[in-house]
């Protein structure tokens, strides 16, 4: 999840549902649009996404259909700027390969892209996580240090990555009224101001948005090959990148990562108020149960180490 809190009540609510965006809609879209494909089957993937469905196209494809309104906006963004980024970045991204448009009942572009082998950054696959953390923050930094010159800056596109995480103070707010007595909302307020406290001040730089274990991928070593899905990057304040911190490395792996980040004190507390900001609704989500022993680990974990400071 890249934006909302899921639920069919949440700003990310679709007039099409997602399970009506399937393997047969996909071949039918790109049968009508692209006839050169019509004869390579189509298939879903073990995980789809949920800002994007997604299918094999054959061997070497993928179809990714945006699974709501507010992710379309990702699809025009990532056509322009993914072949910009990839000659400059150390693993590999995805690679555009054609824009779908609307049809077979479905109503937003849609893109085809070249499938990239390797398998979601579960913790278990990785053999040595601080090797990982080293790899994944030498990705970071090669992103942040390509040009931004004309890339898109934080808004409706990407949730307002990038930007101030002040921009939801009013739903963090209600967060810590509505989880009172299932977390620590006291210690969660101070974690909260703390990353209020703390503006960006430097030059906008390229972040990803969304560096989550689904959006990475490993080899059988579990050393890291690729990353995925920029529907939530932009240039800005590169904060939000580190939120995987708590979310997929350990303690050991988490200082190596913030030793090689260019991290100062007060990046490194506005990624918590990130961290916590979307476990906070995602905890509240009562759509979101199969995420919730999750959201409360991560925030355990930040306001702990919020503490020991």
């Amino acid at each position: 999840m890249s934006g909302c809190a899921p639920g069919p009540g949440s700003a990310c609510s679709s007039p099409v549902h997602r399970d009506d965006i399937d393997a047969p809609l996909a071949a039918k879209l790109v049968a009508e649009q692209f006839p050169e494909w019509a004869d390579l089957p189509v298939r879903p993937v073990a995980l789809s996404g949920w800002d994007n469905r997604t299918f094999r196209l054959g061997d070497e494809l993928l179809v990714r259909l945006p699974s709501a309104a507010a992710y379309v906006a990702s699809i025009s963004k990532e056509h322009a700027w993914l072949p910009r980024l990839a000659p400059q970045l150390p693993v590999r991204i995805p690679e555009p390969v054609a824009l779908g448009a609307p049809g077979a009942g479905y109503p937003w572009p849609w893109s085809v892209r070249r499938w990239i082998p390797g398998r979601p950054a579960e913790r278990s696959r990785i053999l040595d996580l601080p090797a990982f953390a080293q790899d994944l923050a030498g990705f970071l930094v090669a992103l942040m240090d390509v040009d931004p010159t004309g890339g898109p800056a934080p808004g409706a596109h990407n949730f307002h990555r990038g930007g101030p995480p002040a921009f939801y103070d009013a739903e963090t707010r209600d967060a810590l009224v509505a989880l009172d007595g299932r977390i620590d909302a006291a210690a969660a307020a101070s974690v909260w101001d703390a990353a209020l406290s703390a503006p960006w001040t430097g030059a906008p730089v390229w972040f990803h948005g969304d560096v989550a274990f689904g959006n990475l991928l490993v080899d059988d070593a579990g050393r890291l090959t690729a990353v995925i899905d920029f529907g939530t990057s932009g240039v800005g304040d590169p904060a939000c990148d580190l939120v995987v911190a708590w979310t997929l490395l350990d303690a050991p792996a988490r200082a190596v990562f913030r030793a090689a980040m260019p991290a100062d004190d007060g990046m490194w507390a506005r990624a918590r108020g990130w961290a916590l900001w979307k476990s906070m609704i995602t905890l509240a989500a009562p759509d979101a149960v199969r995420w919730h022993a999750e959201s409360a680990r991560v925030i355990d974990l930040v306001l702990a180490e919020h503490a020991g400071e």
